[in-house]
């Protein structure tokens, strides 16, 4: 786990932000300058370069990093991982579960990795529909596997607190490669997660 309170970000880019979110506040109506927002600038500057964090990894050198030659060749799943998001429409949060499955070619990696390409794909400003087509070519490309899998399932604050203010709906993508284009390994996939 990442402590956000111990990261450093470039001083230069923190006071660019600070700058853009006094004038947004003085928008808004409010008082930059007042108790309660003096330090918001800063906060909300830090905040948003910790949400948009994934921009500053590689998610294929995170695989490599713990890449291992292996003759495994049944399903592998690492399911509900959680993440947060921003959807780049709104840069309101989206949340929800990604579940990720491959069947190995020759290598495997590391079961964190996996969980930590999701994280790094989805601390970006995001679609939901990218986001699951990144993080299978992400792994198919890496690992070159006999087949990827990934299922997201999210809700998102801009269906929730604008627009048609659905509290209730979740939204949910698919995208596969190769074993998984037969029917029954899908099927095989979904069974699986949807196990407790």
């Amino acid at each position: 786990m990442i402590d956000t309170n111990l990261m450093k970000w470039p001083e230069e880019k923190v006071q660019q932000l600070m700058g853009h979110y006094r004038e947004i506040l003085q928008l808004l109506g409010e008082e930059p300058e007042r108790e309660g927002l003096v330090k918001t600038p800063e906060r909300v500057a830090k905040a948003m370069l910790t949400l948009t964090r994934g921009y500053d990894v590689d998610p294929k050198e995170v695989l490599n990093a713990a890449k291992f030659r292996e003759e495994y060749r049944q399903m592998v799943i690492v399911k509900d991982i959680d993440f947060f998001s921003l959807c780049e429409h709104h840069m309101l949060p989206f949340y929800g579960k990604a579940h990720v499955a491959y069947i190995p070619n020759g290598y495997i990696t590391g079961l964190s990795k996996i969980a930590r390409v999701v994280d790094i794909f989805s601390h970006r400003l995001q679609v939901q529909e990218r986001m699951t087509l990144q993080i299978k070519e992400c792994i198919q490309e890496t690992l070159n596997p006999l087949g990827v899998m990934v299922v997201v399932e999210a809700k998102h604050m801009c269906m929730q607190m604008r627009g048609v203010e659905k509290q209730n709906s979740v939204t949910t993508t698919s995208d596969f490669t190769g074993a998984f284009n037969q029917a029954k390994t899908r099927e095989e996939f979904m069974n699986l997660i949807r196990r407790s």
